[in-house]
């Protein structure tokens, strides 16, 4: 049960959030690695099993753990939920509920029922993994609209790169899968960026690793734009030398 256990499964599970929080100061990975350790169990939830009350289960299990740190219970013994006790404040910790409560989604194979329900679910997995993380290290209350755009804009360039996958797993992952209408949501997702930099400025500068997550999303967002046809095809553009670029320059001014 320790912070290693935590970085072990985020650099298997998640190589990307893994070099973002390399790149933090090392006081903000004390908070990134449990939180994002905490984010792969719970997105594998839904997929670990074909049997939909089992992977239910699986999500109340998480469920219920938020509720427990929520109200000051003692964590668990789990390599992870004992990290993340440590990390997350106990004032901040309910937000993640949000984030597993999505997941239910991930089950079945119905799509969604209209863009409100796609956009609360782009919101609700990506959002609160911005927010709690920086008001774990330091933001306040006044920064959450900032922080939810950017959650946003991240969670939507994540969720392109996945159409591939979930459509192969007989998911619906677009209201409207048309060309025009996939490069006007990668607009609002660059959209959505924008005016969270805008507004991110008054952040603390611990408070910023938080962001370096989307080091890949805006990237990713101009090429859906760009040509929606690569949303489909799988070819949007993976992890390369400018991404690595833009994270050390993250690292060394602490501006996202």
């Amino acid at each position: 049960m320790s912070l290693q256990a935590c970085a072990d499964l985020v650099a298997r599970g998640d190589p990307d959030r893994f070099r973002a929080t390399m790149a933090a100061p090392l006081a903000a990975r004390r908070v990134l690695f449990p939180l994002y350790a905490f984010n792969i169990e719970v997105s594998r939830a839904p997929w670990v099993t074909g049997e939909p009350i089992i992977a239910e289960m699986r999500l109340q299990f998480w469920r219920d753990v938020i509720e427990e740190l929520a109200a000051g219970r003692p964590p668990r013994a789990h390599e992870v939920i004992a990290p993340l006790a440590q990390a997350i404040p106990q004032s901040v910790i309910g937000g993640l509920d949000r984030l597993v409560a999505a997941r239910q989604w991930d089950i079945y194979s119905e799509a969604f029922a209209d863009r409100a329900a796609f956009d609360t679910y782009i919101a609700d997995t990506a959002a609160p993994l911005v927010t709690v993380a920086a008001r774990a290290l330091g933001a306040d209350a006044r920064e959450d609209a900032a922080l939810a755009d950017a959650g946003w804009g991240f969670g939507l360039a994540n969720f392109l790169v996945a159409i591939p996958a979930l459509a192969a797993a007989g998911r619906v992952p677009l209201v409207d899968g048309r060309p025009q209408a996939v490069a006007d949501l990668a607009a609002e997702g660059l959209a959505r960026l924008a005016r969270a930099r805008a507004k991110a400025s008054g952040l603390p500068r611990l408070a910023r690793a938080a962001l370096f997550v989307g080091f890949r999303a805006e990237a990713i967002l101009r090429a859906a734009q760009a040509d929606p046809g690569r949303v489909g095809a799988g070819t949007l553009p993976g992890a390369g030398l400018r991404d690595s670029l833009r994270l050390a320059a993250m690292a060394a001014t602490g501006r996202w």
